[in-house]
């Protein structure tokens, strides 16, 4: 106990000396200096500004325009795999489905001709789910997107060749 005061006293002491070097009587010291000339700014014509008009901007259209024509993601074989080449289609999907809550999408799975039918069906469903899920990530509620499949049953192509395959495999972004 004596030693904390005695530490106490010595900071104190410490302080209280460092406060005595600054001496009252004299004045502080003033750097003057001359002002620097500015230059002022024009003065516009009061007209001009009623001459200039603010366009409004109808974000709703732009993002509608801006999704016209993506709305299609298509899938590798046997796969339900986004891939990154989709990314800007889903983000400007979520934009628009974002910036309007009152907007619906169906999600509708395809698969190509090959593999059974329950088993395209699966397939189909799993692919508009997926799409699904990466705009529920963007901040897109559940109720405004619906993942449906037709499996097989709709194909884009009825050709027989992996050209025609690969348009099958896909999801379309349907407005409701």
């Amino acid at each position: 106990m004596k030693f904390e005061k005695l530490m106490l006293g010595l900071v104190a002491a410490a302080a209280l000396s460092a406060c005595s070097s600054t001496k009252l009587d004299e004045p502080a010291k003033v750097e003057t200096k001359e002002p620097v000339p500015t230059q002022q700014a024009p003065v516009a014509d009061p007209n001009a500004n009623a001459q200039r008009k603010v366009e409004t901007v109808d974000l709703g259209a732009q993002l509608d325009a801006a999704v016209s024509n993506q709305r299609v993601v298509f899938f590798d074989f046997d796969s339900f795999v986004v891939k990154d080449e989709y990314r800007s289609l889903i983000e400007n999907h979520a934009k628009r489905l974002n910036n309007k809550k009152t907007l619906q999408l169906s999600l509708e799975g395809h698969a190509d001709e090959r593999g059974g039918r329950e088993y395209n069906l699966a397939l189909g469903q799993k692919r508009a789910e997926a799409v699904a899920k990466s705009l529920t990530l963007l901040g897109v509620t559940s109720t405004q997107v619906e993942a449906v499949s037709f499996g097989k049953e709709r194909p884009t192509d009825t050709g027989h060749n992996e050209e025609a395959w690969a348009k099958n495999r896909r999801v379309e972004l349907r407005d409701k």
